[in-house]
């Protein structure tokens, strides 16, 4: 399942509770006992301007360098960009107020802004420090006819960069030209019929869901042209905030429902009539958003079986939250298990509060099973390859330490050791060449990547003079290098992690027939 993560209070029933009691019902999951960690004081960001604009927007982008908050500022608009040790960089350039900001994904050093002066501007931020605010923009991208609320970079292919205005249009930018500072778009969708209030892309940026005022979710297929795919036709509830999930193919939605309760709602993505699940939260006001709402952090954990969502537990915080900022996964400190961080801003404070998800264990070795490969900072398409009409997911990057990007093409599997056999000179001359041609081509390890080249050459040297000299190296067992041993090593550790996992499960279908015989026999004692 995939964690979705939403904001809301939840309400009290003591017939709930009654009823839980009464028939207990136990779900194994993983994340059951995730519990939200907020930052001490020394590690917040204090005395931030946070602005208070009533945009409906995040106001804050986070990558593993940098955070960027939109600040409140007068003769015009402006964001704050605060490295993660502290040392904040003021970046003014915008006419109007600046309503939302995202960092490039493949380059943390590399931010899009948009701002009600109608411009999307592309900054650069420097590694050293600056003595005075950053003024002078990258490029500045002009196009709408009205302010613009959103920017999203596209997920897969370098140098994309959409935008959605007032102007009820999602405007394509190639940022990977040779052009002067100011730029037009490359494509325009114009499907909508009011303002659009979310943007999300699936995982390999082919489709993009949009969410617009008229309550409405719409697919459109960007590299197609400006016609939209479908459109979620269903009444009973009106979306605000739309996100894909991952690579279930489904979408989470979060609006109101016909009696104005606040409301997130699953759907298929090859079916938008009606959704697969919905969920009434509470009645307040306030605009719950994955992930964004009034104060507190409730998780759902994601399934493709029935009832699809399922609730875990919730963060209860007292301070309301103008918007929020989510750290990428490759920004993550895995060695305490942490799965999400979250940047909260707390207006009333002037406060950026980061809050940890960390899930409970007591292994101190890295948690595959909670750490899948996820994207890493490296596109898989350039701009001109994605304009031609190409779709490819993600590169993949594994969060273990000291990993390398993964490679898209599957890998070879083990040889299985042969019985001793006897040689003779072609097969020996055979082996030969196949060395010669591996080396330099075969991909390293990461303990082999460390040692110096010189090491590979004297081996591949070594074993040339083994098979000319005439020595069989057939007649025992080749010993384990180190990469397979940790490999060994790691299946051995999921085994272990896996049998304790089903003992668990076996600790709490016992509990729950207990509890069951308990509650027969109150029953007939009754009776």
């Amino acid at each position: 399942g995939w964690g979705g993560w939403l904001r809301a209070s939840q309400p009290f029933c003591p017939i709930c509770l009654l009823q839980m009691s009464w028939h207990p019902q136990y779900r194994s999951s993983k994340f059951r006992h995730v519990f939200g960690k907020p930052a001490s004081k020394e590690n917040c960001y204090d005395s931030v301007p946070i602005t208070r604009s009533v945009h409906d927007n995040h106001f804050c982008a986070v990558n593993p360098h940098f955070i960027a908050v939109v600040t409140e500022c007068a003769g015009g608009g402006a964001f704050l960009v605060i490295p993660l040790h502290q040392v904040r960089v003021p970046v003014c350039g915008h006419r109007g107020n600046v309503l939302d900001v995202k960092w490039n994904p493949f380059n943390d050093f590399e931010i899009a802004s948009c701002s009600e002066d109608a411009t999307i501007k592309i900054w650069d931020i420097p590694k050293q420090l600056l003595a005075k605010n950053l003024t002078a923009c990258k490029k500045e991208l002009v196009g709408h006819a009205r302010r613009v609320g959103l920017v999203e970079w596209h997920p897969t292919a370098a140098s994309i960069l959409f935008s959605s205005g007032y102007d009820y249009k999602v405007m394509v930018w190639n940022l990977d030209t040779k052009e002067a500072v100011i730029m037009s778009p490359v494509k325009t969708i114009n499907c909508h019929q009011d303002v659009i209030l979310s943007m999300s892309f699936n995982t390999n940026g082919s489709l993009l869901a949009t969410a617009c005022k008229d309550r409405k979710i719409r697919f459109s297929t960007p590299e197609q042209g400006p016609s939209s795919r479908s459109e979620a036709s269903y009444k009973g509830h009106r979306a605000n905030k739309v996100l894909f999930l991952g690579n279930l193919k489904k979408l989470l939605s979060t609006g109101t429902s016909r009696w104005n309760n606040r409301q997130m709602a699953l759907w298929d993505q090859d079916d938008l009539s009606v959704p697969l699940a919905e969920e009434d939260l509470d009645g307040s006001s306030a605009v719950p958003s994955p992930p964004q709402g009034d104060g507190n952090i409730r998780y759902y954990e994601v399934s493709t079986d029935k009832p699809h969502l399922n609730y875990l537990t919730e963060y209860r915080s007292y301070n309301p939250q103008k918007g929020i900022g989510v750290m990428p996964k490759r920004g993550l400190d895995v060695s305490s298990c942490e799965i999400f961080r979250f940047y909260k801003l707390i207006t009333t404070k002037s406060l950026i509060e980061p809050i940890s998800m960390i899930v409970p264990r007591r292994s101190e070795s890295y948690q595959e099973d909670i750490y899948p490969p996820t994207a890493g900072a490296q596109p898989s398409l350039t701009a001109q390859e994605w304009l031609s009409g190409m779709n490819k997911g993600p590169v993949l990057m594994s969060l273990r330490p000291g990993s390398e990007l993964l490679s898209p093409q599957p890998l070879p599997p083990e040889r299985p050791l042969s019985k001793p056999r006897p040689h003779t000179s072609p097969r020996l001359f055979n082996q030969t060449e196949k060395l010669a041609a591996e080396d330099g081509r075969r991909p390293l390890s990461l303990l082999e990547e460390r040692a110096p080249r010189w090491v590979a050459e004297h081996r591949l040297e070594e074993k040339k003079t083994w098979f000319t000299n005439g020595f069989d190296i057939f007649e025992c067992p080749p010993p384990k290098t180190e990469n397979e041993l940790l490999q060994m090593f790691y299946r051995q550790q999921d085994e272990i992690r896996r049998l304790r996992e089903l003992v668990t499960q076996r600790e709490v279908q016992a509990k729950q027939l207990e509890l069951e015989i308990k509650n027969l026999r109150m029953g007939s004692e009754r009776l």
